[in-house]
């Protein structure tokens, strides 16, 4: 799955790389972590827009957003056929700008290394989205999005066994294209990167928590030991009755 990702693209060339109408003010973040705010590009009336939206999907037909599960991630695979994304993959497909997304490999003793994840070319990545809207009953409306995940090409199977899928090309302008291009031919488009698209390294293990968010996370590191077992306490003697010593 991609559950972390780093956006540090200024907003005026994200609205000459993506060609949108609009800009918002954002700053880099480093680390950022499903429910938290995103930004996303979709088509609105004909125009390609940038927008504020909830990592994590909530469906128009959900009653109560604080119920229902958190839709962080939609697999290819599936996506045609699961209720929660069948609808806005006709409908809701977006794009989600990042500048690289964050994976971890467990390896053999379960320790798990964080891993920073590219292009190649260090161009920014197009994250492959799904967004609706939910209008609740006092006509408040959440804006919401789920990236979409595909099998890892060997190359990235070495960290995980999935990624996400990446736009590249006239494939973002398929993808948007919610009025010409339907989903079946939309689908085609999810699929794993060629090896050798992109480039990883590890990095720090302080991204496994949200409240990290500096330039340092994205830096190269040595991969980090696992953490010793802490050492057994050494049992103390107790007084056995009459006074003697005793381990047991």
């Amino acid at each position: 799955m991609c559950g972390r990702y780093a956006a540090t693209l200024p907003p005026e060339q994200m609205q000459e790389l993506f060609r949108t109408l609009n800009q918002l003010e954002i700053v880099p973040r480093y680390n950022i972590a499903p429910t938290q705010p995103i930004v996303a590009i979709w088509e609105d009336a004909g125009y390609r827009k940038v927008h504020f939206a909830r990592w994590g999907l909530v469906p128009r037909w959900v009653k109560d957003p604080r119920e229902f599960p958190l839709l962080v991630n939609a697999r290819a695979e599936t996506m045609e056929e699961k209720p929660a994304f069948r609808d806005v993959l006709k409908h809701g497909r977006c794009i989600v700008p990042a500048s690289g997304y964050y994976e971890w490999h467990t390896g053999p003793d379960r320790t798990k290394q964080p891993y920073y994840i590219t292009r190649s070319d260090d161009q920014p990545i197009a994250l492959a989205g799904l967004y609706a809207t939910w209008v609740g009953p006092q006509g408040e409306e959440i804006d919401s999005v789920a990236t979409i995940t595909v099998p890892a090409n060997r190359q990235m199977s070495e960290i995980h066994d999935r990624m996400p899928a990446i736009l590249r090309g006239d494939e973002i302008d398929r993808w948007l294209d919610v009025r010409e291009i339907r989903a079946a031919e939309a689908r085609q488009l999810a699929l794993p990167l060629p090896e050798g698209a992109l480039k990883f390294h590890p990095v720090s293990r302080r991204v496994n928590t949200a409240k990290f968010d500096d330039p340092d996370l994205i830096k190269p590191v040595d991969i980090e030991p696992p953490a010793a077992p802490e050492a057994e306490p050494e049992a103390k003697p107790k007084k056995a009755a009459g006074g003697q010593l005793d381990l047991f």
